[in-house]
């Protein structure tokens, strides 16, 4: 069996121009450089195979390219990261030497190594088709806070779930942990190559959680249990924090 090394292994980072609520938002400046920059050090940090960008705009490639990183146009239609990864693989690998990508959001310029790293952990197993991260919740109000996205799944390890299901909801009912999931995704190729293929899914559209499509489909899905949550940048007060974070580095 094939295991992820950094031979085999490409971390790609998806990276769009347009936000809504932080016009601009990957090439905000954080400690002298912009955010995608950042975060691709940080999946240059953790040493697990080749970096990409793929970006939808030419502002991008530059600021990427100036700071020694690879980095591939991509089209600006894509509808979500999945798909632009998918594009910027076929342009990053075309003699198909790949046979594990990791999806960086290139929103997280604060993430640590280590996180990056404890996403491949769960293609170890060869069932295991996309491995993903999650975190135990532990303050209450995120419980029923239909913005942290809740894993449901069962014990498959010490720190590993098999992930049954993924919601907005307060999920599972009952006594002991719940679980917040990490959006960042390790495939093995043929996985994602299959789940760009798959139409959205009932239960996807429903949730607005594009992970349940590949549940729906028959996909296994893994997730390693990490820490903490790495700080996403959506808004100018995250901007602020991961500032305040890395300044402190």
């Amino acid at each position: 069996m094939t295991k992820p090394s950094f031979d085999n292994t490409i971390i790609l980072i998806p990276a769009r121009m347009a936000s809504t609520r932080l016009p601009g938002k990957p090439l905000a400046d954080i400690a002298g450089l912009p955010m995608i920059v950042q975060v691709a050090m940080r999946a240059a940090e953790s040493r697990i195979g080749r970096v990409m960008v793929a970006v939808d705009h030419v502002d991008i490639l530059q600021a990427v390219r100036a700071a020694g990183f690879d980095a591939v146009m991509t089209m600006a239609s894509h509808r979500s990261g999945s798909d632009r990864i998918h594009e910027a693989l076929s342009h990053a690998d075309p003699d198909r030497r790949a046979d594990f990508i990791v999806n960086v959001q290139g929103d997280l310029p604060t993430i640590e190594p280590e996180t990056i790293r404890a996403s491949l952990r769960p293609l170890d197993n060869a069932a295991t088709d996309i491995a993903t991260l999650t975190v135990e919740i532990t303050h209450e109000e995120e419980k029923t806070n239909p913005n942290v996205v809740k894993i449901v799944g069962s014990p498959i390890a010490e720190n590993r779930l098999h992930a049954l299901y993924f919601t907005r909801a307060t999920a599972p009912y009952g006594n002991g942990p719940l679980y917040h999931h990490i959006g960042l995704y390790a495939y093995r190729r043929r996985a994602l190559e299959r789940f760009v293929t798959l139409s959205p899914s009932v239960l996807e559209k429903r949730e607005s959680l594009e992970q349940l499509r590949a549940i729906e489909a028959g996909m296994r899905i893994d997730a390693e249990i990490v820490d903490s949550v790495p700080l996403g940048v959506d808004t100018p007060a995250d901007l602020e924090r991961a500032r305040a974070i890395l300044a402190g580095k």
